[in-house]
């Protein structure tokens, strides 16, 4: 069922986007890390989903689930509610027992949308549950031009891994999730650049 319906929902954005794929090499083929992407639109799981390999799980929040259709179709996609600004720890042990299980766990670093595709601070979320999860790191950007409309040119960036080791990340260390973290949003900066070049 996962798959058939991720084939199609391959199709439909291939049709409706113009989708250009960089640094594909750079996907593992099988889960159990962490994707962080920047977050510019609703479409972003999205995007990332049709390309990356396996199962995934992303956090969506809790509002999103009330309409008992669309919350079917997204927890078939790997989403799981989060109460956001009340510092939901159950939404974060679920995320590092995902990310045991296998599965490629997104998250967007800056916690919130970007209304003008300008990158913002991230936050210190993706750096905790790495070094709770000791999972790696796969940064991803995704860039494009003005508002999404049909056939829009859509570059999915992929860098290379940030193994756990190189992050250092003891989660209950401030300052190392700090670094952590600017170091995770350099990577995805340097993604969008280059795409922008």
């Amino acid at each position: 069922m996962f798959e058939f319906l991720k084939w199609i929902l391959r199709l439909f954005m291939r049709i409706i986007f113009n989708i250009k794929i960089v640094g594909r090499e750079n996907i593992p083929k099988k889960g159990g890390y962490i994707a962080a992407c920047n977050h510019q639109s609703y479409w972003d799981p999205v995007f990332m989903g049709i390309i990356l390999k396996g199962k995934f799980a992303f956090m969506a929040k809790k509002e999103l689930f009330t309409n008992r259709v669309f919350a079917w179709l997204i927890t078939k996609f790997g989403a799981f509610p989060i109460e956001r600004g009340k510092g939901d720890g159950g939404a974060i042990d679920t995320a590092i027992q995902r990310i045991h299980m296998g599965k490629v766990f997104i998250i967007y670093p800056e916690g919130t949308r970007s209304k003008d595709g300008r990158l913002g601070r991230a936050r210190s979320g993706v750096a905790l549950i790495a070094g709770k999860a000791k999972a790696p790191i796969l940064p991803m950007c995704i860039t494009y031009k003005g508002k999404l409309r049909f056939r829009t040119r859509v570059t999915i960036s992929i860098g290379e891994m940030i193994p756990h080791g190189e992050l250092a990340t003891n989660p209950e260390n401030s300052a190392e999730l700090r670094k952590a973290s600017r170091r995770i949003m350099e990577e995805i900066r340097l993604l969008k650049e280059a795409a922008d070049a």
